[in-house]
């Protein structure tokens, strides 16, 4: 089962607001007593519209996820990109299975014989083989592991 493209968002569904936002919070959050307010006041809106900001981009799909990107490795864990091949009458059910583990950080298909992908974080390096092979038993299904062998920081911003 292919699932069908990720629709461009209408022209006129982000305002300048919107935008703001998407731009400002790429570059970080605050680490406040009241981050919602201070990073809304730098924008020009309360902490409230901003909260509700959030939920709408979400909501539309102009952002899949808000919140931090921990780096488990700088805190004695591990990450994996992880490779699938799921029959696609199954795609449904493997992937709520794959997705309700708490290792998973996110999961992506991909038209590849390889259609699922998806990063595994864990709090200790052998977390990730233990969460692999859960899915494995889970699934019945093969996960390919793909470590990492060397980091690269592009500072990747996507302007809105």
């Amino acid at each position: 089962m292919t699932r069908p493209a990720r629709q461009t968002l209408p022209e006129g569904t982000l305002d300048a607001t919107d935008r703001a936002i998407l731009n400002a919070l790429q570059e970080g959050f605050p680490i406040t007593p009241r981050p919602y307010d201070d990073a809304g006041a730098a924008l020009g809106i309360t902490g409230d519209a901003l909260i509700a900001r959030i939920a709408r981009l979400r909501e539309i799909g102009a952002i899949t996820r808000f919140g931090p990107f921990f780096d488990a490795a700088a805190m004695g864990g591990a990450f994996c990109l992880c490779a699938m091949s799921v029959p696609a009458e199954r795609w449904d059910e493997v992937v709520t299975k794959v997705n309700a583990r708490p290792e998973v950080a996110h999961n992506y298909e991909r038209s590849h014989a390889l259609n699922m992908w998806f990063v595994l974080a864990t709090d200790r390096p052998e977390g990730i083989a233990r969460a692999a092979g859960a899915i494995e038993a889970e699934t019945g299904l093969s996960v390919m592991l793909f470590p990492k062998l060397e980091e690269y920081f592009i500072g990747f911003r996507v302007p809105a």
